[in-house]
């Protein structure tokens, strides 16, 4: 696995989109349907503990561990994308892809902050376990 530490173009974004998009899952039995059986708040949750250890390594300083949650998180954010009963939330699953791609691997034209990433996940943690 390459890891980035540059800040990268919109052409490349797409190219890492692409990337974690292949079939070569790290989380095989959640990419073999049981995936769809989550529903949304817990599909979120999980994202978010993804984001949460590519965070977390990331302030630690070894972004090889930082890289890795966070293409496992992109892999299960497109597990979202792709089922069927996401698709009335297709725009907002696909803006947040956008977002976390420009946050760990962008300019960060959004401003997002790992604050910010932490707050948006916690509610899903919350409701997930209701």
């Amino acid at each position: 696995m390459k890891i980035i530490t540059e800040k990268i173009t919109i052409g490349e974004k797409i190219k890492i989109m692409k990337i974690s998009n292949e079939t070569n899952y790290q989380h095989k039995n959640l990419a073999a349907g049981g995936w769809a059986k989550l529903t949304l708040p817990e599909q979120l949750a999980n994202i978010g503990s993804e984001v949460e250890r590519a965070i977390n390594w990331k302030e630690k300083g070894n972004l090889e561990y930082s890289d890795k949650a966070f293409f496992r998180s992109l892999e299960l954010l497109s597990l979202s994308l792709d089922a069927e009963e996401n698709k009335h939330r297709l725009k907002e699953l696909a803006r947040l892809y956008e977002a976390l791609v420009d946050y760990f691997k962008g300019e960060n034209i959004f401003a997002s902050s790992a604050r910010l990433w932490r707050n948006y996940f916690y509610g899903f943690n919350w409701l997930a376990r209701k």
